[in-house]
């Protein structure tokens, strides 16, 4: 019963968006569901189909009860995984400073900050939360788009659960319909887009937010067609930002700005009817690339939800298979700094454009420098958020062991992937090629995993019958009569 309905609604969303009969055949459209192929603008090229209205459509209809089993449990392990990053970042410089400058402006105590105790606005508290589950690079990632969705989707609507109420139900299907949003616009103009210096997680993270809170206030499909467009007046973050506090912001201000469109929407605040695809809309606007295929073929069918990824380490994602191997060969050989002579990466150009700062001086330059990443991999064994604090990147044996490592760039091996090479002082040389770094879809954390991240994150903050009982609400969150519980459960108790 739930595929018929996934078929229906799908079929549903493309027949129904009124597409121009010039632009793209209704007979193929009938015969087998997908659009014509080159949906790329050209000059002189057909319209595109009414994106903005078919996604819209879908996220208006879909159910909780058309969702498979493995999306919802992925869904589950999302949401886990954000809120651990959220309540271990709360105590950090960065969420500090934020909540000091806005406390003063804060509208009335609607929402939890996690990992706090005190309460803002909804739309401050989704902004705040979104900074704090991000201030690690700890979250979620969308491999496909470097996208990490929970932050902006996740820190909206957990903000507004606890000012309109929503069973756990429903907020895992609006989570997941956000995630969808997201991530297939990601898909759309990656990788233009992020290479010409957008902070993709900002700019279309804005959308997830909106449909995610949308479909929580039960937008109609004109309202919602309108946060969408709204949502595409806001786009937020640029890649100049990384190393700083300013990139944290960036999933914090998507947050904020999906939930102020759907808000806005609701009542029936408008837009334009193709804020996406029109020709100087969002996604011409923003990039070179535009595949709307992406967008909205095989919805109901296909999840981007299900290939969300965990970080195992704490720093950009690009340095994963490096770490991975590092420590594989740390622990396989029992090896100690004083054993190694040379250490030689063989990695993808993208490795050293986003991660090839050779000399940090913070722990937030650390998190974007392969350098220390894997030297601090050979001496500790790890990677956690301790491994990138600022003492760390200053640490002499963590600096003179990095300056035994040195990368070629090789086009030929992916963004996933990573060739090390390890020379020690005796003479033998180690060598480990990564294929997929643990963390990802191939190569996943298990639920052990999982646990100890959010233990070692949330530990010291709130105390262990807490993290215990919050773990549970996440893994249990389809159960839970309001899901604003999670929130409320992750806050400190008072001694």
């Amino acid at each position: 019963m739930g595929t018929n309905r996934r078929q229906f609604l799908r079929a549903g969303a493309i027949a129904g968006a009124g597409v121009p009969a010039l632009a793209f055949s209704g007979e193929a459209m009938a015969q087998n569901g997908q659009l014509p192929a080159a949906p790329v603008s050209q000059p002189g090229a057909l319209p595109p189909p009414q994106v903005t209205r078919i996604l819209a459509r879908y996220i208006v209809g879909a159910r909780f009860e058309d969702l498979p089993q493995n999306v919802r449990r992925e869904g589950g392990r999302t949401l886990l995984n954000w809120v651990g990053v959220a309540i271990g970042g709360s105590q950090q410089e960065t969420v500090g400073i934020a909540v000091s400058a806005l406390a003063p402006f804060s509208g009335p105590p609607q929402a939890s900050l996690l990992g706090r105790h005190e309460r803002f606005d909804i739309m401050n508290a989704a902004f705040v939360n979104g900074v704090s589950s991000h201030i690690f690079d700890y979250d979620d990632t969308h491999l496909k788009t470097i996208i990490h969705p929970a932050g902006p989707v996740v820190s909206a609507i957990l903000a507004l659960s606890e000012y309109h109420p929503v069973s756990g139900k429903d907020f895992l299907n609006a989570q997941v319909l956000g995630i969808e949003a997201c991530c297939r616009i990601g898909n759309a103009v990656y990788p233009n887009h992020y290479d010409v210096g957008w902070h993709i997680t900002g700019t279309a993270g804005v959308f997830g937010a909106a449909a995610a809170a949308g479909k929580i206030l039960g937008l109609s499909e004109e309202q919602m067609i309108c946060a969408l467009g709204l949502a595409a007046s806001q786009p937020v973050g640029l890649r100049e930002s990384f190393g700083s506090m300013n990139k944290s912001f960036n999933p914090g201000r998507a947050a904020a700005n999906g939930l102020f469109a759907a808000l806005l929407a609701q009542r029936n605040f408008t837009s334009s009817n193709g804020m996406i695809e029109a020709k100087r809309g969002w996604a011409n606007t923003v990039s070179t690339k535009q595949d709307y295929h992406e967008i909205i073929d095989g919805l109901g069918e296909r999840y981007e939800a299900a290939l969300n990824t965990y970080k195992p380490f704490a720093c950009g994602i690009v340095i994963h298979p490096a770490l991975d191997a590092a420590i594989q060969l740390r622990n396989a050989y029992h090896l100690a700094p004083a054993d190694i002579a040379s250490i030689d990466l063989r990695v993808n150009p993208l490795v050293i454009e986003l991660t090839g700062k050779k000399t940090p001086q913070i722990g937030l330059e650390g998190k974007f420098s392969i350098y220390h990443a894997v030297a601090i991999a050979f001496i500790d064994g790890a990677a956690g958020e301790k491994q990138f604090s600022d003492a760390a990147v200053r640490d002499a044996q963590t600096i003179a062991l990095r300056e035994k490592v040195h990368t070629s760039i090789d086009p030929s091996v992916k963004p996933e992937q990573v060739d090390m090479t390890v020379t020690l002082t005796d003479g033998r040389v180690l060598h480990k090629f990564i294929e997929h770094a643990i963390g990802s879809v191939e190569v996943p954390m298990t639920d052990q995993q999982f646990a100890a991240k959010f233990t070692d994150l949330a530990q010291g903050i709130l105390a262990d019958a807490q993290i215990a009982r919050v773990m549970a609400l996440c893994t249990g969150v389809e159960s839970l009569p309001a899901a604003s519980a999670i929130a409320l459960a992750a806050v400190p108790r008072t001694a």
